[in-house]
């Protein structure tokens, strides 16, 4: 079994779901005691959040890479970044690091194009649906990406920050999120990407009629495929 490097912290509350998730995907692939074999790195988050805050991508990015070769060198056979904003340096970390960038939006493509979908709605923190790092990955694989307006991406960002990153799962955040989505596929989503790995804390599948790709275990379940693969390097 390859051992995963995971850089966790942001926040440690869908940090702890990603381990939960790759331990169980394990155990039920390998049955017995099995285990997987991890090392995290975790950042205080309110560090990172100040930086992005600030908009100081670049000492964001250092830090990042960073972290990455403190895995690497620590025995890591790949490297998994436990949130989805951060994979705006995702491409500075590889080219940093000799093993592979497991990357979130490539796994999410994987599973849209599964179901058949070429319109999605993006659901993140204001610099996933902002940024254009997310959009280009999904649009490059002619998958076309709808956002929310101004107000409600305001209103999904301060939920993240506010609420599901200190544990605080709100009903009428939810609401609100859930009424989010229905504008969404009033534009013409046919399914909707939870891009920030808080939201499925919020929200899941039984609460929506449209297919939700939930990044956080679609992103696990990738590096779980990775470690107990004899092929992939």
């Amino acid at each position: 079994m390859k051992t995963i490097g995971l850089i966790g912290g942001m926040s440690w509350e869908s940090t702890s779901v990603y381990y939960s998730y790759i331990n169980r995907l394990v155990q039920k692939e390998l049955g017995g005691l099995h285990s997987a074999r991890c090392l995290l790195y975790s950042f205080d988050f309110e560090e990172i959040a100040a930086l992005q805050r600030s908009g100081d991508w670049e000492m964001a990015t250092e830090k990042m890479i960073e972290a990455a070769k403190f895995l690497e060198k620590g025995g890591a056979d790949c490297i998994v970044i436990c949130t989805n904003t951060m994979h705006l340096m995702a491409e500075d970390l590889q080219k940093a690091c000799k093993i592979p960038v497991i990357h979130i939006v490539e796994c999410a493509v994987e599973e849209i194009k599964k179901q058949g979908i070429d319109s999605v709605g993006l659901l993140g923190t204001k610099f996933t649906m902002e940024q254009p790092f997310y959009k280009k990955i999904l649009e490059k694989n002619g998958i076309e990406v709808l956002v929310p307006e101004e107000e409600d991406r305001e209103l999904v960002h301060e939920v993240i920050f506010g609420e599901l990153c200190r544990g605080e799962f709100k009903g009428e955040s939810k609401t609100a999120y859930l009424d989010i989505i229905n504008r969404l596929e009033k534009k013409g989503a046919q399914g909707i990407i939870l891009g920030c790995t808080e939201i499925p804390l919020l929200i899941s599948q039984e609460d929506c009629r449209l297919p939700l790709f939930d990044t956080t275990f679609i992103h696990a379940s990738k590096a779980v495929r990775f470690a107990l693969s004899h092929s992939e390097r």
